[in-house]
């Protein structure tokens, strides 16, 4: 806890219901009530379960943080009763995710009763993107909005100049384009981009995703779950382009200090299937010679893609923790394994994981050598904090973006080469695609843990943002200090709207 007095301000968090949104976004949170203002964060119960027992830690400490819950009782068609996830909908479609995002929007009278009812009145809210109701809120009640994109700055700025420029839409799927106004030289293929630049025929999602790109622009500033020194010329272009005040105050990740959070974060505590003791297991090796690879919850890779990458990690002949949880089509992944007799080929050196794991944990784990991921922004920064080198497969979303920044900009990564996108719900579509094969994997992994003063040189690159990473959280850091002008401009619009 912080030693400073308490102040009169009372911070509302909103945060999406799915982990990749809340986790980030619950954390900061508990920094800012560590600052003694106080925090409520608003979610259902099936979500609060997921970081309650954290936040009653805070508040025995001291910390004046709580959860208040409201229960989504209006479902569109195609949303099943008491759904109250994204990871919960039985189909991980675009348009499945829009429609969750409207049965949020319902909670809108809700959100209103709570929030009028909350002492001292709230003088920020703090919500996710994917909350455009709370801009009607906001009005109502004449409070400052602040929004949580829950993406890296490189994402907000190349997404800001596409829809500037269009230059997008002059090329072919295959080809590649320079990315306009940007501080490093930048090329993608169109095929690589997020869905929302890619066709649009249906004109409710649209006007769905511009509502909440007007909802940005109009916020009063956006909070980013980043530090300055990893991309300190993407958060200054940024700012300077859009004219929106922009607060990076993590990695975030980096207020869970002890074992317990560490191991509790993200967990539903109901896990089973292939759990395992993952942190006995890496203490039998030596250090940097483990590969740990995931490619996130919400992430689903063609059986046949899946294969390559377990041969990949087989051929390194390395020792690795290969984490399925969620995985597409898990039956015929399974049916691999036995036919294939995976598991006992590589037991000498090699764990599955079928369920989840304390990722954070694992990383910060001085066996760990390198990190294959899909580059999600959440990944990432655990890997940056742990000081791990990233061996990078983007699959949809923003993670194209994130594995320029990880193997261009900050070369902490290598890349195995994918080229096209995957989005949820077009998995069928590409059929039995196989975008990087096991040579390609082999090949990254060893260009990120073999020997040689280039290989050298990026895990020292790795180690080095580590150490900025925590030195930006600390007091008088970067994302430290980014946090007390954030409080100190909220405390300003209140003084100036009671005078």
């Amino acid at each position: 806890m912080d030693t400073t007095p308490p102040c009169n301000l009372h911070f509302v968090f909103i945060p999406f219901m799915a982990p990749g949104h809340m986790l980030p976004l619950v954390d900061m949170a508990k920094l800012m009530a560590r600052r003694n203002v106080k925090v409520t964060i608003v979610t259902t119960p099936l979500n609060a379960l997921q970081f309650s027992a954290t936040i009653q830690r805070e508040i025995q400490s001291g910390s004046p943080i709580q959860i208040q819950v409201i229960q989504l009782v209006r479902f569109p068609d195609g949303i099943p009763k008491g759904c109250e996830s994204l990871e919960s909908l039985p189909s991980m479609d675009v348009m499945a995710m829009e429609k969750f995002v409207i049965a949020l929007s319902m909670l809108q009278n809700q959100l209103e009763e709570l929030i009028g009812k909350l002492t001292p009145f709230p003088c920020c809210i703090v919500s996710d993107k994917y909350f455009p109701c709370v801009v009607h809120i906001a009005t109502k009640f004449k409070v400052p909005r602040i929004v949580f994109d829950g993406t890296s700055c490189i994402n907000l700025l190349c997404s800001h100049n596409l829809h500037a420029f269009k230059v997008h839409e002059t090329v072919f799927d295959s080809d590649n384009f320079i990315f306009p106004g940007l501080p490093h030289r930048i090329e993608m293929k169109k095929s690589q981009l997020p869905v929302e630049f890619g066709p649009g025929p249906d004109q409710k999602l649209n006007a769905l995703r511009e509502e909440r790109r007007v909802a940005e622009a109009e916020a009063y500033g956006i909070v980013v779950n980043s530090f300055e020194e990893l991309e300190e010329e993407y958060v200054k272009e940024y700012q300077r382009v859009t004219g929106r005040k922009v607060w990076c105050v993590g990695p975030v990740v980096l207020s869970n200090k002890d074992d317990l959070d560490k191991a509790q974060r993200g967990s539903k505590r109901n896990t089973k299937d292939g759990e395992v003791d993952c942190a006995k297991w890496l203490d039998s090796w030596p250090e940097r010679s483990v590969i740990y690879a995931c490619l996130g919850s919400l992430n689903r890779v063609a059986p046949k893609q899946l294969m390559e990458i377990g041969l990949g990690l087989e051929a390194t002949n390395r020792p690795f923790i290969w984490v399925l949880r969620g995985a597409y089509r898990s039956d015929e992944m399974e049916r691999w394994f036995l036919e294939e007799r995976f598991e006992e080929r590589v037991k000498e050196r090699g764990v599955l994981v079928r369920g989840w794991v304390p990722q954070m944990l694992i990383l910060s784990h001085g066996a760990i050598g390198a990190f294959f991921t899909h580059c999600g922004w959440n990944s990432s920064l655990e890997a940056i904090c742990a000081g791990v080198p990233l061996v990078t497969f983007p699959i949809h979303h923003d993670q194209f973006y994130n594995e320029k920044l990880a193997v261009q900009v900050a070369e902490i990564g290598v890349s195995v080469g994918a080229e096209s996108a995957i989005n949820l719900g077009e998995e069928d579509k590409f059929g039995e695609c196989v975008r990087v094969n096991r040579n390609n994997v082999k090949e990254a992994i060893e260009k990120v843990m073999g020997e040689g003063e280039e290989k050298e040189k990026r895990r020292e690159s790795a180690r080095k943002y580590a150490d900025m990473a925590k030195k930006a959280m600390e007091k008088d850091g970067s994302s430290y200090c980014n946090m007390s002008m954030l409080i100190d401009d909220i405390s300003q619009f209140q003084l100036l709207n009671k005078s």
